[in-house]
């Protein structure tokens, strides 16, 4: 039997791991929203997904069975960018010594950037925003060892059905509502972008901008122990 000692600690890790979950979620939260709100920015204001790949990667074969050169260029950069964003948010959070909020700081400077460029060359704006939507990835991977994807919410949705079917079936495991929280973000997210596309144009994606720099800030208050739970290992 436990001792009380050992009980009170017990509950105390269980209390601090349910709030470093919580914490997390409300980030994955932000995060999605940001990405949510990038993606329908770029859609209406450039005619591309930003951190939508899979329907990019769509558009793509139509565009070659078409043989549409100039959109099968633009969507394949598009994909490129993605997937180097990707790969330079895990480095430079390795490089900045596991901290997130280095990075979002990057990211909200390239969102910005994106915002600010002439329109009639979007593209270089398009590839700018793709490429910290990809970076936004390597902030958080997992909370409390469930897996969480921020620029995508197919994955949270297949999860989340999953786990539905597994409770009607009567079976009773944690943690598959939670993959409603990156869907709900991202549609949040996504309305929002449109109704400043509306106001701003391209502009919009300032906005964007000011949402990572508020969640850097958030980042740099998380407790690192914490942080460390969330990143790519």
């Amino acid at each position: 039997m436990l001792t009380h000692t050992a009980y009170l600690h017990s509950a105390k890790r269980a209390r601090l791991q349910r709030l470093r979950g919580r914490v997390g979620l409300g980030l994955v939260a932000g995060l999605s929203v940001l990405a949510g709100m990038t993606d329908a920015i770029g859609l209406l204001a450039m005619g591309d997904f930003v951190s939508f790949m899979s329907g990019n990667t769509t558009r793509l074969a139509a565009a070659i069975s078409q043989a549409d050169l100039a959109l099968v260029v633009r969507l394949a950069l598009a994909i490129v960018g993605f997937v180097v964003g990707n790969a330079l948010g895990v480095m430079l959070v390795r490089s900045f010594k596991r901290k997130a909020w280095p990075v979002l700081l990057i990211v909200a400077s390239l969102l910005t950037g994106a915002g600010l460029w002439p329109v009639p060359t979007a593209l270089p704006a398009l590839l700018t925003a793709i490429l910290a939507m990809g970076m936004i990835n390597a902030v958080v991977e997992q909370v409390n060892g469930l897996p969480i994807g921020l620029t995508y919410v197919t994955g949270a949705l297949s999860r989340f059905g999953r786990g539905l079917g597994r409770w009607l079936l009567g079976e009773r495991r944690n943690g598959w509502r939670v993959q409603l929280v990156p869907w709900t973000g991202m549609l949040l997210g996504a309305a929002l972008g449109a109704w400043l596309q509306q106001w701003l144009g391209l502009m919009a994606l300032i906005g964007s901008g000011a949402l990572a720099s508020v969640l850097a800030l958030v980042c740099a208050f998380i407790p690192r122990a914490w942080q460390l739970g969330y990143l790519p290992r």
